[in-house]
């Protein structure tokens, strides 16, 4: 049977301090002994808003005070999958089996709707030889939608399915099907349960597209002061104020998420890592509003701190690495600073996309430079290490070969080949725009936009600049894109409603960025 280690006890210790004000309120009975109920639920409530670390000892802890509850080890089944984050690995596969036939195989009381719930693990677990991972993601979500059907009293199912479903998730879907499912039973609870920490959680997650973000706004601002010692339920609203264009909000989610992650770390809890996932938005919000000097202190804040493992991003991966290597690479893009970009140093991040983002870079800045000799240079890495990655089966190839394809059609803008470089990206951009993935660059639509600009085309990139604001709203560079375009093409009265839109959204910002001053020079002699 599994025991809590020293350290895990010393963690533990600080569980305490983590009542329902602090993580949600959840109810989720089980035949355990009375003792150790208010800490299951605790680890529910931690397992809610992706505390994964902690939640693991507060059930392993479970297992030491009352060995007969089959539940705990259910719990910490539940703690080693990170359902939307990645696959697990071989080694995590076996251990969340075994704790699946310690909850079978345990002698303690089970009622039929905990074994349901056991059951529904095991789907998971079990046959990962033969079964890859969505067959069994979708298994898993089954067995919830039974138990969801067959207790609708039962909140935590509710939750747990509508998780599952957003798990499950077919890859690339466009219809947003399972989200648009489960924000639907997610809604009707969350009008009873504003306090249950993961139905505001979930729905967040559900309504995570650019179609869909204004819907998860209430779940937004409700999140973070249900779950306030979560640095995950601070950072979490951020996905919603990062697609609607909300960046003071934005800011204010990651700033509380980082200082969080920092506190409860120094704690001897799990969980720094989560604060690299926040300073990757915290940075994008700091661009979009005009903020670039705080962007700047962050990259420097980054590359002091030490390199580090983090199994929560899956084997060799390293977020200190990979957020520096994209931070320094797309600050330059988005400063459209070309000769900073065309000179990046490249960066060796182990077996991850952040490896390309610097080559990437560099050839959109070499492009911009119409230097096409050191493009080519760079597709060329970027093409050597989408070779080596396919070699390796890794998750990351896709992504990198799509850094080589939009490196293509820079290479043709960098040969003045403005209608070549438009039609290659043009997939790019409609994939991206139906996908919906997360605001943590520069859109294809938007380049695709600034190309036209170039190519003296400025109504059709007006209209570029226009399609991409509805998905990508308050962008900078969109904006003031748009505004040029506008300009250029005799809209003056929008050219002056996108210029005063940019200066409303880096309202107190201290930039000396000239597009700044431009629409400030405009909009006074209006």
């Amino acid at each position: 049977m599994p025991a809590a280690t020293a350290d895990d006890e010393h963690s533990h210790s600080h569980h305490e301090d983590l009542t329902t004000a602090q993580l949600g309120t959840v109810n989720f009975p089980v035949s355990c002994s009375p003792e150790v109920l208010k800490h299951f639920e605790r680890g529910v409530a931690l397992l809610h808003s992706f505390w994964y670390e902690e939640a693991e000892k507060e059930f392993l802890e479970i297992t030491t005070h009352d060995p007969y509850c089959a539940m705990a080890h259910w719990g910490v089944a539940m703690s080693l999958w990170h359902q939307l984050w990645n696959e697990p690995d071989g080694k995590v596969l076996l251990k969340g089996l075994d704790e699946v036939h310690e909850a079978q195989g345990n002698d303690g009381p089970k009622t039929p709707r905990e074994q349901a719930y056991i059951a529904a693990m095991a789907a998971f677990y079990s046959a990962s030889k033969k079964l890859d991972f969505r067959t069994r993601a979708k298994a898993y979500s089954d067995a919830m939608k039974r138990i969801y059907e067959s207790y609708p009293d039962d909140h935590e199912a509710v939750a747990f399915y509508a998780l599952s479903l957003l798990a499950s998730e077919p890859h690339d879907d466009t219809t947003f099907s399972n989200r648009k499912q489960a924000a639907a039973i997610l809604e009707k609870l969350f009008a009873t349960e504003p306090d249950h920490p993961g139905v505001a959680h979930y729905l967040i997650h559900a309504y995570d597209k650019p179609q869909l973000a204004e819907l998860g706004l209430p779940a937004a601002r409700r999140y973070a002061q249900i779950a306030p010692a979560a640095p995950h339920a601070l950072h979490m609203p951020s996905h919603i104020f990062a697609r609607v264009g909300l960046w003071q909000d934005d800011i204010n989610s990651n700033l509380a998420s980082i200082a969080a992650s920092r506190k409860t770390a120094a704690m001897g809890m799990g969980g720094e890592g989560h604060q690299f996932h926040a300073m990757d938005f915290l940075f994008y919000a700091y661009m979009q509003s005009g903020r670039d000097a705080d962007a700047r202190t962050l990259i420097e804040e980054i590359r002091a701190m030490p390199n580090r493992k983090d199994d929560m991003y899956g084997k060799d991966y390293d977020p200190h690495l990979a957020t520096l290597a994209h931070l320094s690479a797309l600050y330059p893009l988005e400063m459209h600073d070309w000769a900073a970009a065309a000179a990046l140093p490249a960066m060796d991040v182990q077996g991850t996309a952040e490896y390309s983002v610097i080559y990437l870079a560099r050839a959109i800045g070499s492009a911009h430079l119409h230097k096409p000799d050191d493009v080519r240079k760079d597709i060329a890495a970027i093409a050597g290490l989408h070779e080596k990655l396919a070699r390796r089966k890794s998750e990351f190839a896709d992504a990198v070969d799509g850094d080589r394809k939009e490196a293509d059609a820079w290479l043709a803008f960098a040969e003045s080949k403005y209608d070549d470089a438009v039609e290659a990206l043009r997939p790019i951009a409609d994939k991206e725009d139906s996908v919906g993935d997360e605001p943590d660059g520069i859109p294809a639509r938007e380049m695709i936009a600034s190309i036209l600009l170039e190519a003296k085309r400025p109504q059709e990139a007006l209209a570029a600049f226009q399609s991409d604001l509805k998905l990508n709203p308050n962008r900078f560079n969109g904006l003031y894109g748009a505004a040029q375009a506008a300009e250029a093409s005799g809209h003056q009265k929008d050219a002056e409603e996108y210029y005063a839109l940019l200066l409303q959204v880096c309202a107190g910002s201290n930039s000396t960025r000239q597009e700044l001053s431009r629409a400030r020079e405009l909009v006074a002699q209006k």
